[in-house]
């Protein structure tokens, strides 16, 4: 694995990226499609992973094949097709429809500090998953999903806490997703070899 950088993203081959800002220690995957799309400092996206018009959080871990954001056609229209917003495409004497591209850009989808989007997941547009939480591989969340919640199928429903009540609440008090790089750097032994309440107990002021 190459060497990550604070002061640029790690962006592989073949990946086509517009308008999309990176912080620090980031990552974008092989053949990815990144568009008006802002990544926290260590997100990363695993291989041909496609995110639109998305806010994706510190530690967001987005695995291959993912759609975050993905476009709607007009479908209430009497036609879905390119041809009524992609329209200098088709025609000599008319520009695309910068009204429909603008309410498309603003439909934001928010993926929280440390969320596990699983291979091949969907995330509409307008849907936030909360921190923590994860999505597991081939779901289709269409709903908010809560911090620390585990959430499968077609459309996604809840499945079970990643931890208990008690442990969820306590690590959104702790907050170690804003911890600095040194920080981060001098917890990393107790990162791997604590579970979640023994790290809480540690490191709880």
């Amino acid at each position: 694995m190459a060497r990550l950088r604070a002061d640029a993203p790690l962006i592989h081959p073949d990946c086509t990226v517009v308008n999309a800002t990176f912080g620090a220690y980031t990552e974008v995957g092989q053949g990815s499609r990144i568009q008006n799309t802002n990544f926290g400092d260590y997100a990363y996206c695993d291989r041909f992973a496609d995110i639109a018009n998305a806010e994706v959080g510190r530690f967001a871990n987005i695995a291959a094949m993912t759609r975050i954001g993905p476009s709607d056609h007009p479908w209430r229209n009497a036609a879905q097709h390119h041809f009524l917003y992609r329209s200098a495409s088709y025609f000599d004497d008319v520009e695309d429809d910068a009204e429909f591209f603008a309410h498309r850009a603003s439909r934001r989808t928010v993926l929280g500090a440390d969320c596990w989007i699983g291979h091949g997941a969907i995330v509409k547009p307008e849907v936030t998953v909360g921190i923590g939480a994860v999505v597991a591989a081939g779901a289709v969340v269409t709903k908010d999903v809560a911090p620390f919640m585990i959430v499968a199928g077609i459309p996604a429903r809840p499945l079970r806490q990643r931890c208990p009540d008690g442990i969820a609440e306590r690590l959104l008090a702790l907050a170690w997703w804003d911890w600095d790089h040194a920080r981060l750097r001098s917890a990393l032994d107790d990162f791997r070899r604590l579970p979640a309440e023994a790290f809480l107990d540690a490191y709880e002021c």
